[in-house]
């Protein structure tokens, strides 16, 4: 048994509510159980110098936790006066993984800008960001639209992520901090609503892990973003009050 009593492949409860900030061009609030991420799409006419010219436009990520997103406080990392690596890493994973699904000629020399924010952390903060920061872009997307900026949304596929990893020896879906902080491997998959892979992120953290297993923890992947996919739909498509 699970110590949440969920079974192998069953995901925590998972929500998205979109139209939560009244300023940005898209936004979602995501929750995988007790994780919450906040998740904002800010539009800017401009693209970093490199794509000058060219008639693309960009998408890109930052992420952060809030200070009390854990059990103890946390120095903000502007505070700080730099970001940390895994900070910088994970921004860029969402970044990536958002890109593989737009369209870049799509939208003109314009950059949207996805803000994830972790409000509460319990595992799974980076997965839970991809999931939500795509429905604040298709958000933007939309908006754009509606105001004529662009014809058609940039759009080529949906975007999901999940964890997966071997706890007590097996494999499961979705892991929150109590099993992702003593699990024997861990992995995070990043894949499009098509089943196509984007990322895929797997550590041993004690003995190695086979292909076979490997295999089955894909294979609980696939099905849990195959449900996040499904979630994301609904959210979009649902009217914002």
């Amino acid at each position: 048994m699970r110590p949440s009593g969920r079974r192998p492949d069953q995901l925590r409860e998972v929500s998205l509510e979109t139209g939560v900030s009244v300023h940005a061009e898209g936004s979602c609030l995501v929750k995988f159980g007790r994780t919450h991420v906040l998740c904002t799409a800010s539009l800017e006419n401009s693209v970093p110098p490199f794509l000058k010219g060219t008639g693309k436009g960009w998408v890109t990520a930052e992420y952060g936790m809030l200070p009390r997103a854990t059990n103890e406080r946390m120095r903000r990392e502007a505070a700080q006066g730099k970001q940390s690596g895994r900070t910088q890493e994970i921004q860029r994973l969402i970044g990536r993984a958002l890109r593989a699904v737009t369209n870049m000629t799509g939208f003109g020399e314009r950059q949207i800008l996805i803000d994830c924010d972790v409000i509460q952390a319990d595992g799974g903060t980076r997965t839970a960001a991809i999931t939500g920061g795509f429905v604040a872009l298709h958000k933007c997307f939309e908006l754009m639209k509606r105001d004529q900026l662009i014809k058609a949304l940039p759009v080529k596929d949906h975007v999901a992520a999940i964890s997966c990893g071997i706890h007590n020896g097996k494999s499961v879906l979705d892991l929150d901090y109590e099993e992702d902080s003593s699990a024997g491997t861990d992995a995070n998959f990043v894949m499009t609503g098509a089943g196509n892979i984007v990322e895929v992120q797997g550590t041993a953290e004690g003995d190695p892990f086979t292909q076979a297993q490997l295999l089955e923890l894909m294979a609980l992947a696939r099905a849990g973003i195959g449900e996040l996919v499904e979630m994301q739909r609904k959210a979009i498509s649902r009217a914002e009050t």
